[in-house]
């Protein structure tokens, strides 16, 4: 138990005399625009291997964010920075308007960290576990009961909360540790790699608590993950990093439309006009070469300004247009795009 609680301090760095922040709901992102969370060309090294370099952004009160990238791109070194366990080599941050170095224990006592795997003590129940930390986090004694109660209800545990967790499933391991990074309240949450092993209806199940916070009650997101279909599910906002480095910060549809041309579209005519419309379309100038499936499906690729050409070169060829549907670019397609896209470009 004594090295389990070391763990934890170097995160909680409980400070007794520190007041408690209390959270209201925010105003929407989109009718305030505060940034929460802001970095000036934050950079740091360990000895000669640049884990983040560079990185400028901001992230805003209310949205769920993504800070997406592969295995070692530099998504958790960014978080400890972020709450003041790892110095910066260059550069600065400030989170909810501090200096995650020179105001540590308040930024932490305003945030909450869930990492990719569940920090919980499975000797204990999920009531014990929740009461042990409520008490590092500084919750008042006589509302520890209560919060309790009142978390493992939210995160449907009650009817197991005496139960060891070590008999937990997976899903259920990781509601609790979502349950316990609210104990304390916190206005800023970091999700590291948050659905990562659950199966299908435990990560969905998550996902939904994550828009809830969001949407709901105001929480910011700090969402780091390499699942690009869970960030474009979730997130407002995302970030793409590589090797340390950011690519790109904004939408995941302005990203496709600044970064993902042309389209793929597909056009659905006339049983057996395949031919013929494939042919109109080679009149057309800027598509890509044009493919016949079936007799009756042409696909090419084209700006989205010119798939009006597109049907109007059909029409005019007497061809039958059942359908054209241009592909809306996945975050997927983003993401591949921007590896292959110098920073320099790629950047916003």
């Amino acid at each position: 138990m004594l090295s389990y609680l070391a763990n934890y301090l170097g995160y909680l760095v409980p400070a007794p005399s520190a007041p408690r922040h209390e959270m209201a709901v925010p105003p929407t992102i989109a009718a305030t625009r505060t940034a929460v969370i802001s970095t000036d060309r934050l950079g740091r090294r360990f000895g000669d291997t640049v884990a983040v370099d560079d990185l400028s952004l901001e992230v805003f009160e209310g949205e769920v964010f993504g800070f997406l990238g592969h295995n070692g791109a530099g998504k958790t070194t960014t978080i400890r920075l972020l709450t003041g366990l790892l110095e910066p080599s260059a550069g600065s941050a400030r989170v909810l308007g501090l200096s995650p170095i020179g105001d540590g224990p308040v930024v932490r006592r305003s945030t909450g960290v869930l990492t990719e795997t569940p920090a919980l003590d499975e000797r204990l129940t999920a009531r014990e576990n929740l009461t042990f930390f409520a008490r590092l986090y500084g919750v008042p004694e006589p509302r520890t009961a209560a919060r309790v109660a009142e978390l493992l209800d939210e995160f449907e545990l009650a009817d197991r909360a005496s139960e060891r967790v070590g008999g937990y499933s997976k899903g259920m391991k990781q509601r609790l540790a979502l349950a316990r990074l609210l104990l304390h309240d916190p206005q800023l949450l970091f999700l590291d790699e948050p659905t990562a092993g659950l199966d299908p209806v435990a990560a969905r199940r998550l996902h939904l608590l994550i828009q809830r916070l969001s949407r709901e009650r105001g929480r910011t997101v700090f969402l780091c993950t390499h699942n690009l279909v869970e960030a474009e599910q979730l997130c407002d906002r995302v970030a793409v990093l590589a090797h340390g480095r950011l690519l790109a910060v904004g939408t995941p549809a302005e990203l496709a439309r600044r970064l993902v041309s042309p389209l793929e579209v597909r056009v659905s005519v006339g049983e057996g006009e395949g031919d013929a419309a494939a042919a109109a379309l080679r009149g057309v100038g800027g598509l890509s070469p044009v493919t016949v499936d079936g007799g009756a499906t042409l696909t090419c690729r084209a700006p989205r300004e010119q798939v009006p050409e597109i049907v109007r070169a059909l029409a005019a060829a007497g061809t039958r247009i059942f359908a054209v549907t241009p592909r809306t670019p996945s975050l997927e397609d983003v993401y591949f795009a921007l590896q292959e896209t110098p920073p320099a470009e790629a950047q916003p």
